[in-house]
């Protein structure tokens, strides 16, 4: 497909992605294995790495740093990654990338071997998890303002939700059933912490599985002749560039999204340890064969996130069309709104696997609003500038997030002052979520008055 193309009158096909993929036209069936590939070892993983790190005896705010660091790498990484691209080319920048994300699963799967071994006041396995870290997102950061670009010029402006929904529809597909995978492999251990090692070391071992056959495929078989992404990379000066000649309606939906994005990320990595250690809760139900089904809360936390993705794939698209008739804006608002209140009602949710089910249920709306919150982000952009447009979005609002996983760790574990040994904070997880919440809803009120509408949903 040219990315001169212009704009098609025809409405995008939420289902379009999935019959191109069955069609077997190349560049689809390609780039859609890789994709669901490297998103379902990422998902596996990536919810399970809070778990994983405190059976390795990490402590709360460590994890944290892992959030922080993992924020610092989705910020830095896309510009890098466009000019390795454009010294590589398309093709062999993907199998890299591809090779780093399964050398990081690898490296993940080998650190409990080192936990004896001491790194000043750590372990070398810990080093090795932030090592890890390092490489695994490689793939993930590749093509971003692309894929922005592209539906862009490819949907017409009043079906770019509609558009930015088929994609995020096939994608997130993988987010469904990695989880459900991690579920199935943790089923049959229990929940120590040697047990939760062994079970998320057969995880690794799936993630590394699929990361090779991804990145096989998409070097055989990928042909990148007519790609003309990544042919213009001009450097920092052109970041700036891009920065300042952001459209002003962006302005409040960068500031309220940023807001919202914070206080999700001061909690978010800790999702899995408030299932597993804080409430505890497992799932155990009766079916006619085997009697009763004993669910650990590690294997019930995969199912939780399961059924969470299950209610954003089935309100995506019909969220997004509904947004063709009542705006981008209340859309927006909604999924920014599901973003600040969850953190507060899962930190005070009894322990009863029913709520928790119906919670991540409620927290899949989020993912409703975000082909809506494309559209309202690449829709202002000149036509042929929208990768160039989100690329810069992202990158500031990443920027500004990246500390957040950290603060909300020294909120939950408290910390002291280390000349004198002094608590300066006790720590309360509770604090914690609840904090993260109020700046979430701090965001979702600013975006409702200040946040601008895209003229084509007017």
């Amino acid at each position: 497909m040219s990315l001169e193309q212009e704009p098609s009158d025809a409405e995008a096909d939420p289902l379009d992605a999935f019959r191109q993929f069955f069609a077997l036209e190349r560049d689809v069936l390609v780039l859609s294995v890789a994709m669901f590939a490297f998103s379902l070892g990422f998902q596996m993983t990536s919810r399970y790495m809070a778990e994983y790190m405190a059976a390795l005896g990490t402590s709360v705010f460590v994890v944290g740093l892992f959030g922080t660091v993992g924020n610092v790498i989705s910020a830095v990484y896309p510009y890098p990654g466009g000019a390795i691209s454009d010294r590589l080319g398309s093709r062999y920048a993907l199998t890299a990338f591809g090779l780093c994300s399964t050398l990081g699963f690898g490296v993940w799967l080998a650190a409990p071997s080192v936990a004896d071994v001491s790194v000043g006041p750590t372990s070398l396995a810990v080093v090795a998890i932030f090592v890890g870290l390092v490489l695994a997102q490689a793939w993930k950061s590749f093509g971003l303002g692309a894929t922005f670009a592209i539906v862009k010029q490819s949907v017409s402006p009043s079906h770019l939700a509609a558009g930015f929904a088929s994609t995020e529809t096939f994608r997130r597909t993988a987010f469904l059933v990695g989880p459900l995978f991690a579920a199935a492999l943790f089923y049959p251990f229990g929940s120590s912490d040697g047990e939760i090692r062994t079970a998320f070391q057969l995880i690794l071992l799936v993630a590394i599985l699929f990361g090779v056959l991804g990145t096989i495929l998409q070097h055989v078989l990928y042909e990148a002749d007519e790609d003309s992404i990544g042919t213009g990379f001009e450097g920092v000066s052109q970041l700036i560039v891009d920065l300042r000649a952001m459209p002003d309606e962006l302005r409040p939906l960068l500031v309220g999204d940023t807001l919202v994005r914070f206080a999700n990320g001061m909690v978010y990595v800790f999702f899995v340890i408030v299932v597993t250690r804080f409430l505890e809760v497992g799932l155990s139900f009766s079916v006619p064969v085997v009697d009763t089904v004993e669910l650990s809360p590690q294997s019930y936390f995969g199912v939780l996130l399961g059924l969470e993705m299950l209610v954003a794939l089935l309100t995506m698209v019909p969220v997004a069309k509904a947004a063709e008739r009542i705006g981008l804006k209340p859309v927006v608002a909604l999924g920014f709104g599901v973003y600040a209140v969850f953190p507060i009602l899962l930190i005070n949710a009894p322990r009863d696997a029913a709520i928790l089910a119906v919670l991540f249920a409620f927290s899949g709306l989020r993912f409703a609003g975000l082909p809506a919150h494309k559209a309202l982000i690449v829709g202002p952009a000149e036509q042929g500038a929208g990768g160039r447009v989100t690329g810069a979005y992202y990158l500031l609002r990443n920027v500004i997030v990246i500390p957040s996983a950290a603060i909300g760790g020294l909120l939950w574990d408290g910390f002291s002052n280390p000349l004198t040994g002094e608590r300066v904070l006790a720590g309360d997880p509770t604090v914690a979520f609840g904090i993260a919440s109020t700046i979430g809803l701090l965001g979702t009120v600013y975006f409702l008055l200040f946040g601008e509408e895209f003229e084509a949903y007017r």
